[in-house]
């Protein structure tokens, strides 16, 4: 049997997680003080996942730039082709909060959307 220790994320209490394995199954999680400790030890041991927040270039908008998210979270391992997927686009101005900016990203299913609304100039 393997023992992990997490710092749980859900909430600001941070409860200290212990979480015991065996063959890569959780088999017991400890020290949550609710359910959602203990939902979020398992998912991050078997399949973490991530919001990946970034920022993209706006052309003729009052702003040069608009902040940018994944919609919902997606696989921790794609990380980082997300980014690189998100790093060359450009939008023309208006960009509303909401917009999908680039669909299924990376072939997640999850779509990388404004969180910030930026008017054209003018």
């Amino acid at each position: 049997m393997e023992e992990k220790n997490l710092i749980c994320i859900n909430c600001p209490l941070g409860c200290p997680l212990t979480v015991t394995l065996e063959n890569g199954e959780v088999k017991t999680v400890s020290g949550n003080t609710c359910p959602r400790g203990d939902a979020y030890a398992r998912k991050e041991l078997t399949n973490p996942t991530r919001i990946v927040t970034s920022t993209v270039k706006v052309k003729g908008g009052k702003l040069a730039m608009a902040s940018v998210k994944t919609a919902s979270d997606i696989p921790k391992g794609k990380i980082f082709d997300c980014v690189k997927a998100i790093q060359d686009i450009e939008l023309e101005a208006p960009v509303a909060i909401g917009q999908v900016v680039l669909a299924d990203v990376c072939g997640t299913g999850v779509d990388i959307v404004a969180t910030k609304t930026v008017p054209a100039k003018g």
